[in-house]
């Protein structure tokens, strides 16, 4: 493990050109308001200095929600930062992610296309940010395969699925496990009642808040980051973290 100024993170890999981290939840990935909190960003910074120092750069190439966990690729320079951010524009890294939902699937593979757009402007909501599958919103695919299906004393019935989006909307992943009736454990937005995330808005996490939503993040994780631009191949794979793991026996 690396610790930098109190921000944990795993290395995954390194070599001059970029670095791999398995960042944990609910660690968020840039600053994005006033209260200072720690970030990867500001961890990588720390353990990144001297290549800073010498004309190195932080650029982390796909940015992950704060509760979701898993591995995150960061470039140590602009040619590398180039490189990868090509290769994301052509589609050229693929991202399989692994979640915990609600409810146990009829399928054991299944390819979605559902287009998305932010649900405020076709329909009421409450949630600003909010997306919906809507046939007026942008093209979306995911491809899910069912891992695993377990009974849960106080979850009930939970299933592990494998999520390999093609595209890459906001919140594709969370919207179409929605859709298709299984909300991911612990998510507050997408999950099973929206009102969880305009409490938890209000009042932070709270007891009565843990009763209904039982996990204190969304049981998402990037698993594995795959590379295959024509300059670079490369692939990392970080396993679920226990909090999830616990979940499944």
């Amino acid at each position: 493990m690396l610790h930098a100024v109190n921000t944990v993170f795993t290395l995954l890999d390194e070599t001059d050109d970029y670095i791999v981290v398995d960042k944990p939840a609910p660690l968020q990935i840039h600053p994005g308001g006033m209260n200072g909190a720690r970030t990867l960003w500001h961890g990588l910074k720390d353990l990144l200095s001297y290549e800073i120092a010498n004309g190195g750069q932080v650029s982390i190439i796909n940015r992950l929600d704060r509760e979701t966990s898993g591995t995150v690729l960061v470039a140590k320079h602009a040619r590398a930062a180039r490189l990868f951010g090509m290769a994301m524009q052509e589609r050229r890294i693929h991202k399989t992610y692994h979640a915990i939902v609600h409810g146990w699937p009829d399928w054991e593979s299944l390819d979605l296309h559902a287009p998305i757009l932010r649900k405020g402007e076709v329909m009421e909501s409450p949630i600003w940010v909010r997306q919906a599958v809507h046939e007026g919103g942008a093209p979306c695919q995911t491809i899910f395969r069912t891992l695993r299906r377990v009974e849960h004393e106080r979850a009930g019935k939970l299933a592990l699925v494998e999520a390999s989006p093609v595209t890459g909307r906001m919140h594709q992943i969370r919207v179409h496990l929605n859709h298709l009736g299984l909300p991911i454990l612990g998510d507050k937005i997408y999950g099973l009642d929206e009102r969880c995330y305009l409490e938890f808005i209000d009042t932070g996490w709270t007891p009565e808040l843990e009763k209904r939503i039982l996990f204190s993040r969304q049981a998402l994780h990037s698993r594995r980051l795959e590379v295959s631009a024509e300059e670079f191949t490369g692939a990392w794979e970080c396993d679920l973290p226990a909090e999830m793991q616990a979940w499944l026996g």
